[in-house]
């Protein structure tokens, strides 16, 4: 059967007649006498593709023959898919006797030329030179196809003996020769040279000779007989009374398939046809219906299925239905076979007589599928679950999972204190958020979405989920997903661990129920507004936090999304940032003070960092509420729960101040966040003790309040200082370490 598909693709490609429906253009002539005339040939005005496939119907003979109108109006025999039959114009013959054209009569050898020069038309390699008569050359002069120059050939016709043939014969043979002409020919010159000079042989018995050029000759060649040389049989091929087929190759355009193919306006193909390039060597291409397609590939809606099934091809037991292309042929119910005609047909399912035999194998086959059914089954949920895990490991090494290890190995194998970071299971994650449920969002920004989950354990917990990751940054985000493991503040959320299985990696924080600052300074509708004195704590607190990153930890580090909402940034808030972000891309430690310094405004003022009023720079908190300090008119900015606690009004313009610093836009001039932390505690023992020693008079409370704003400094500086040393004798314990592994290694 395979076989039989791979002859009929064959079949297909070959140069065969064009189907007889949908063959010319709307208007157009179909026929010329008998010959049907298809596109892109055209019978008329704008009936063919171009110029050079016009064909001219001559009506004054009957029936009426068609030409090609470029060449020499070359009859038309046949046209097919790549090949056009037409009547041989190239015969040459010469005669010796008087009252006839003789050779020795003319300057040059009778000859004949033919040129398909600038036309789509070239010679097929089926043609040949066929040449009879006694001791005449014929020579055939030839330009294209694989050549790049002339080239040329010929054959010798010649007879044994000196007085002519006695005999008839068959070409090859004696007195007749041929030789092929090279494929893709467009031009050739033939003619006839006389040799008999050189053999000094008579020529009065059979004076004429003949040669052609058409068809290679079929079966058993070429026939002749003795009268054909004779004189008085000259007149014959004079008068044009012998007449041989010459075959043409046609193509399209002069660009092969995959470039014209480029170009759809130009582009000959239809729809359903396939392209194949011309083999003439003269570039061009044909097209053809595909395999189950019928019709003119080159006319518009192209090739049009063929419905196989009229022609009733499958078993008359069977069903054909037919497909765009192709069909299909099944077996009715109670039989079996390929259900074609061809084939095995249709045969009858054998009759079982016994009952009990039907029922066991029906029982015996359900069984069967069933436990085929259940085997599969289970063998792909082995599978694919084979296929997550893999799936996992080769994300956990994708996302430094390989690094974390290897980080706290050699924190182990230093002697430092162990790192243990936490690794949560994907499946973990997926179920306590129940697989990440919108329900379960609690904010989403540019860089991710962190959603509420609830542990195994019944630990609350939220689950941030970056959206983007970027590969070049895994060692740095390994490094301070270690570090902040580490971190133990009871102002910073904690890192409680990672999941690093996941297409990208998350991050697992303690869960906050409280909200955020963002919301509580802007609810004008909470029971219970914040205080000036909360709002001050708040404030302390978070720049001691940020204090003990910058400074505290064995590396710093720089928060770089400091804002009262704590919810990641989009693209168009710009609130918080740095001015001098925008110039050197960089964030720093200044960086993070001036983020603080936004929320301090905040706290002070209750107003978003950036406003949907106004246009440019008065959109900005933070330029408004630096322009309320140096005009003296930051009360006007002032939350009116700020301004409701007069008593504090020192504190508050201490605070401001503090923001004005923060806000500096230049950031040398501004303050570390050590040093605001510092501020920040003083005001704070100030209000305490200020308060404290209020009932004792102004002066002593005023030397009670300094002298406790002294000891915080004091006591606050101690308790940095004390930490920097720590941290100081780690990294030289560290650098030492180094230096002692590289001497080792070294030696």
């Amino acid at each position: 059967m395979l076989l039989h598909c791979v002859c009929f693709l064959l079949l297909l490609l070959l140069p065969l007649p064009l189907s007889t429906f949908s063959i010319t253009k709307p208007g157009c002539p179909t026929h010329c006498g008998n010959l049907e005339i298809p596109f892109p040939f055209g019978l008329g005005s704008n009936c063919s593709i171009d110029s050079p496939f016009d064909i001219y119907c001559n009506t004054s003979t009957n029936p009426p023959k068609p030409y090609i109108l470029p060449i020499d109006m070359l009859e038309v025999v046949e046209i097919s898919g790549s090949q056009i039959r037409v009547k041989s114009p190239v015969s040459v013959w010469v005669c010796y006797t008087s009252g006839m054209p003789t050779l020795d009569d003319l300057e040059s050898p009778f000859r004949y030329s033919l040129s398909f020069l600038s036309t789509p038309y070239t010679l097929s390699d089926a043609n040949e030179l066929t040449a009879f008569g006694c001791d005449d050359l014929a020579r055939v002069v030839v330009k294209g196809g694989a050549a790049t120059a002339e080239s040329g050939g010929g054959c010798l016709a010649y007879c044994p003996e000196a007085d002519g043939l006695n005999r008839n014969g068959s070409c090859p043979g004696d007195g007749c020769c041929h030789t092929p002409l090279p494929k893709g020919t467009n031009f050739l010159n033939v003619s006839f040279s006389d040799v008999h000079t050189h053999w000094d042989r008579s020529k009065k018995l059979f004076p004429c000779s003949y040669a052609f050029v058409g068809e290679k000759m079929k079966g058993s060649g070429f026939t002749y007989n003795k009268s054909d040389y004779l004189v008085n049989s000259t007149a014959s091929w004079y008068d044009g009374k012998v007449e041989s087929p010459l075959l043409l190759e046609w193509r399209i355009g002069s660009e092969n398939c995959s470039i014209a193919a480029k170009h759809p306006s130009n582009y000959a193909c239809q729809e359903n046809s396939v392209c194949k390039d011309s083999d003439s060597g003269a570039g061009g291409y044909n097209c053809y219906c595909m395999q189950g397609f019928e019709g003119n590939p080159y006319l518009s809606p192209g090739c049009l299925d063929i419905n196989e099934c009229e022609s009733n091809i499958c078993d008359q037991n069977a069903i054909c239905t037919n497909a765009p292309g192709s069909f299909y042929c099944s077996c009715t119910h109670g039989y079996y076979g390929d259900a074609r005609r061809n084939g095995t047909g249709c045969s009858r399912l054998p009759q079982l007589q016994s009952p009990a035999i039907r029922a066991s194998i029906g029982v015996s086959s359900g069984m069967g599928l069933l436990l085929l059914i259940s085997t599969g089954f289970w063998s792909r949920k082995a599978l694919d679950k084979r296929k997550q895990k893999q799936l996992r490991q080769k994300f956990f090494k994708r996302n430094g999972g390989l690094l974390l290890q290897q980080q706290e190995a050699s924190s182990a194998t230093e002697g430092r204190m162990p790192v243990k970071t936490r690794l949560f299971s994907a499946k973990e994650l997926d179920k306590a958020t129940d697989r990440f449920n919108e329900t379960r969002i609690l904010g989403q920004g540019a860089q991710g979405t962190v959603y509420k989950g609830m542990l195994s354990d019944g630990q609350i917990v939220a689950i941030k989920k970056s959206k983007l990751v970027d590969e070049h940054q895994l060692e740095q985000f390994i490094n301070e997903v270690v570090i902040l493991s580490q971190i133990n503040h009871r102002n910073v959320v904690k890192l409680l661990g990672c999941c690093l299985e996941t297409e990208v990696p998350l991050l697992v924080y303690e869960f906050m129920p409280n909200g955020t600052l963002f919301d509580h300074i802007r609810d004008d509708n909470t029971e219970f507004p914040i205080p000036w004195n909360m709002r001050l704590k708040i404030a302390a607190d978070v720049a001691g936090a940020l204090a003990y990153l910058h400074s505290a930890t064995p590396l710093p580090i720089f928060h770089r999304d400091i804002k009262s909402s704590n919810i990641l940034l989009d693209e168009k808030t710009y609130g918080y940032l740095d001015p001098e972000y925008f110039q050197s891309s960089q964030f720093t430690e200044k960086s993070d003070v001036y983020s603080f310094g936004v929320v301090l405004a905040e706290l002070l003022t209750g107003q978003r960092p950036v406003s949907g009023y106004g246009t440019g720079d008065e959109r900005s908190l933070a330029t408004r509420f630096l322009e309320a300090m140096e005009g003296n008119s930051v009360g006007e900015i002032l939350d009116t729960q700020v301004l409701k606690q007069g008593e504090e009004l020192d504190e508050v313009v201490a605070v401001a101040r503090l923001a004005q610093r923060c806000l500096s836009l230049n950031g040398k001039k501004r303050p570390t966040m050590r040093e605001v932390a510092i501020e920040l505690e003083i005001v704070r023992f100030s209000q305490r003790y200020s308060s404290a020693a209020g009932d004792h008079g102004t002066i002593l409370g005023g030397i009670l309040g300094f002298y406790c704003m002294h000891r915080a400094e004091l006591k606050y500086k101690e308790m940095w200082n004390e930490r920097l040393r720590k941290y100081e004798e780690e990294l030289n314990k560290r650098k030492n370490q180094e230096a002692a592994n590289e001497f080792e290694d070294s030696l």
